[in-house]
């Protein structure tokens, strides 16, 4: 099966750089600033595809460059190197210039204006973040909210917008009847729900998860996870997990990639990842969850 999305030497420098910045920092020197221009390198050379219906993990700890990756992914900052292609199957909504002399995947992503870009975002991905202030607008009504994500994806008729935001938020388990109520008079987990639904309303292909369970009471977290992992299912959803807690990892995801200083320093089945860790830094990260 050919994979939905590759990804390949995906890098991002933040600074001017110098012919230094790659030897100098990275898991062995245990720094991701350059010593010689103080450039930070986020992310550097990460390669690994993303398959239909499956949910791929990426673990490790703060400044290990994993949000950085999403972030990339879903086009809010400028990769510094790297391609990201998708699979025809997936673009049936897009330009087809994307695919003009190319038989099966598109031309490098990373590569379209910023309006290109807002399209492929807007036809075939969604987000949930960490800090629900960064994806809802706390004052809007949830369903507002999601509507506002409708219209990003060319939607026009306010019934119909409507309609498809009070279904979203019975699927995701918010009560209809408090449809028109601001973000901010919900709990951390409803707020979470209502994250999810706004990143659903576009049916994506590619659900982005950066942290979605962290602050959140251990209860709370139990609920959402099993609502991804239903909606995962009914919706047909490739996944990436961004996550520090392996027990998310594990519960989700059937492959993971260790990152650690911007480069990935481990990649398999989660199962064997947890279980029987190679790298020194994944083993450390697997015990200290124990």
């Amino acid at each position: 099966m050919e994979p939905l999305i590759r990804i390949r030497g995906l890098s991002k420098r933040f600074g001017n750089g110098c012919d230094g910045c790659i030897t100098a920092t990275g898991p062995e020197y245990e720094t991701n600033r350059c010593r010689h221009c103080g450039s930070v390198i986020a992310c550097n050379d990460v390669s690994f595809d993303l398959y239909k219906n499956e949910a791929l993990g990426i673990v490790g700890e703060s400044g290990s460059g994993k949000s950085t990756l999403v972030r990339l992914l879903h086009f809010e900052w400028d990769a510094t190197g790297g391609s990201v292609e998708l699979h025809a199957d997936a673009t049936q909504h897009l330009q087809q210039e994307l695919f003009d002399g190319v038989s099966v995947y598109s031309r490098n992503l990373l590569g379209l204006s910023p309006f290109q870009k807002r399209q492929v975002r807007n036809a075939l991905m969604g987000i949930v973040y960490q800090n629900p202030f960064l994806g809802l607008r706390m004052g809007v009504s949830s369903g507002g909210n999601i509507a506002e994500r409708l219209l990003g994806a060319g939607w026009r008729n306010i019934g119909k917008m409507r309609e498809r935001s009070a279904e979203l938020l019975e699927k995701t388990e918010i009560p209809v009847d408090r449809m028109d109520e601001p973000p901010k008079n919900f709990s951390g987990g409803m707020q979470q729900r209502v994250q999810i639904a706004k990143a659903l309303s576009n049916n994506p292909l590619i659900l982005f998860l950066d942290e979605v369970t962290t602050g959140l009471d251990l209860s709370v977290q139990a609920r959402v996870l099993d609502l991804i992992r239903t909606l995962q299912s009914e919706f047909k959803l490739s996944l990436l997990v961004v996550s520090h807690d392996l027990g998310v990892i594990n519960l989700l995801c059937q492959r993971t990639m260790v990152m650690k200083y911007g480069r990935v320093v481990e990649a398999g089945l989660t199962d064997q990842i947890l279980q029987d860790p190679q790298h020194r830094y994944t083993q450390l990260l697997v015990a200290s969850q124990l």
